[in-house]
C-alpha cells in the first residue's frame, strides 16, 4: 500500500492536535494524580 508524501506530517499534525486538547481538558493532572495512587498502593501506604 502506498502512501502519499503527505502522510507523515498530517500524522504529526494530527497527534500535536490530539496533545493539546489533552492538555485542554486537563488530563495530565488526572494521570499524575493516579499514577501516584497506584505507587502509594504499591508500598502498602494508600
Amino acid at each position: 500500500m502506498k502512501f502519499f508524501r503527505g502522510a507523515p506530517f498530517i500524522i504529526c499534525i494530527a497527534g500535536a492536535a490530539l496533545i493539546a486538547f489533552g492538555l485542554m481538558r486537563g488530563e495530565p493532572a488526572l494521570v499524575w494524580a493516579k499514577a501516584v495512587r497506584i505507587c502509594l498502593e504499591c508500598i502498602g501506604i494508600g
